[in-house]
């Protein structure tokens, strides 16, 4: 997969702020996988489909009609025509994703569509198993982390929680359900290069990826005019 980077990483690591920076600044697409899980698992609520009932989250998913935006300037996600880009950031669809996120007709469901996305290249993508399983082969592979007490007080801020022992049971509950499920699990490619966001700003991070995606000579190729 020529010209992808694959961005992986757990929830406050800076991830979705970083990719969509990066896609900016060399003109690239950019994907949010995690929107995509996220979109299902509402779609679970709003049917009344228990998240841990597997064949039915995953009969569901494979008849949705979703509709990502690749563009950083206006990601946007739609089930069956519905724009749903708040509602997927809500605590219940919080609490559901994990669950849903660890179906493996699911996952193989949207495995299909991420990569139809990608086709073409010129692409930051973003999620928790993108250079392990989605895009295996791309030239630019990251692995964000930072400590916990600071992953908790982005999100915290990041969602108006005040209750940071909270957020911090949220982060450490979604992370072991993750990391430790049989299939797609949470963790970084053996040769991705992991990036400690702990005491850095986003725009040293991003001039870091920056730099790591000319070393690599990823650049967005040149754009017919309209």
């Amino acid at each position: 997969m020529a010209d992808v980077i694959a961005l992986d990483g757990p929830s406050g690591t800076g991830k979705s702020t970083v990719a969509r920076e990066l896609a900016r600044r060399l003109g690239f697409r950019y994907l949010d996988t995690g929107a995509m899980y996220r979109a299902v698992a509402w779609a679970a609520l709003r049917e009344g489909v228990d998240p841990e009932d597997a064949d039915a989250v995953a009969a569901l998913a494979e008849k949705l009609r979703l509709d990502v935006s690749t563009d950083p300037e206006h990601p946007r996600v739609a089930v069956d025509g519905r724009r749903v880009d708040r509602e997927i950031r809500s605590r219940p669809v919080t609490v559901a994703v994990s669950p849903v996120s660890a179906i493996p007709r699911v996952r193989s469901t949207l495995l299909t569509a991420q990569r139809d996305l990608i086709d073409g290249g010129d692409i930051v993508v973003e999620g928790r198993d993108i250079g392990t399983v989605v895009a295996p082969t791309a030239p630019l592979k990251v692995f964000l982390t930072a400590s916990s007490d600071e992953r908790a007080s982005r999100r915290a801020r990041q969602v108006g929680d005040s209750d940071h022992k909270s957020t911090a049971a949220d982060l450490d509950r979604r992370d072991a359900y993750d990391s430790s499920r049989p299939h797609s699990p949470l963790r970084p490619a053996d040769d991705a290069v992991h990036v400690d966001t702990t005491h850095l700003t986003v725009a040293q991070v991003i001039e870091h990826l920056v730099d790591l995606a000319a070393s690599r000579g990823l650049r967005a190729a040149p754009r017919a005019r309209s």
